[in-house]
């Protein structure tokens, strides 16, 4: 009897385990069809890691993560896209934060990103400046100026603290493609990525590391940053990282002294030879 009960221990722990995983398939050949529907699919609560495997396809939709342990985990890097075309800009003239301003917005602790491309594609689709209604905007006339190269978030963190993210390609041609945002408590860890965009097209708060990372600068007077400005002691540190972008771009910016780190780094030759500026 106690061996029956100790086989259907490890019959219903295994099929607890099993529901851990959830597979994304565009063509319907997974569980799902979305990253969202995926997500929405899960328990709120989970004291293990539940994985969203994402086969290789383009996701065209935008992702909310409001649920802890979670890990998106694609096929391969560069066959596995989620984008979306979004201007910060244009997303505040109508809301008063920025939750939903990203391709993935994450409001959750202890989230993965592995082997996955993050698009927001609205500086690649757009080749002019767009000029909108705004309701936010009394200064123009109610209407906003949206520029190619303004903010564009592949991922924003809003009201989480923990991060980390594994061969992943985070793209746009605007600024702050990947902003970790949360400078009393943020912690973010970075492996085997490449980070495209604008100004401060990576630009953490709270503590940070980045190894093994290409950062690519297409427009922008900073292709880093680093906000500790709550805290002395938190770090930025790019541990056998690579930068490089149009001719002529700036290397980075920072808030404290001391908290910004660049350990055997590669530069190209077209970076502007000046001292990083500290700014605010």
């Amino acid at each position: 009897m106690r061996h029956l009960l100790t086989i259907a221990l490890l019959f219903y722990t295994g099929s607890l385990i099993a529901q851990q995983r959830v597979v994304v398939a565009a063509d319907g050949s997974g569980d799902f069809r979305t990253v969202q529907g995926a997500i929405n699919s899960l328990p709120d609560e989970s004291a293990i890691v539940r994985t969203i495997f994402i086969k290789n396809g383009t996701y065209k939709e935008k992702v909310y993560i409001e649920k802890s342990n979670i890990r998106l985990e694609g096929e391969n890097r560069s066959g596995t896209i989620i984008t979306a075309a979004i201007a910060r800009d244009a997303w505040r003239c109508n809301h008063q934060d920025d939750w939903g301003v990203a391709v993935l917005n994450v409001g959750a602790n202890d989230i993965e990103l592995r082997n996955l491309t993050i698009t927001n594609s609205f500086g690649f689709d757009y080749s002019d400046t767009l000029s909108i209604p705004c309701a936010n905007d009394t200064t123009n006339g109610g209407r906003k100026l949206i520029r190619k190269d303004g903010h564009q978030m592949a991922v924003r963190t809003l009201n989480a603290t923990r991060l980390k993210a594994i061969n992943c390609h985070f793209r746009s041609f605007g600024g702050d493609t990947m902003s970790p945002w949360e400078v009393l408590n943020g912690m973010w860890y970075f492996r085997d990525c490449i980070m495209e965009g604008g100004v401060d097209l990576y630009c953490p708060r709270g503590w940070a590391w980045a190894e093994n990372c290409e950062f690519i600068a297409h427009s922008g007077t900073a292709a880093v940053w680093h906000d500790g400005s709550a805290n002395e002691d938190s770090k930025s540190v790019m541990l056998n990282c690579r930068f490089k972008g149009f001719d002529g771009f700036r290397l980075a910016r920072y808030h404290r002294d001391a908290q910004m780190y660049f350990v055997n780094c590669e530069f190209d030759d077209n970076m502007r030879d000046e001292p990083v500026k500290k700014s605010g």
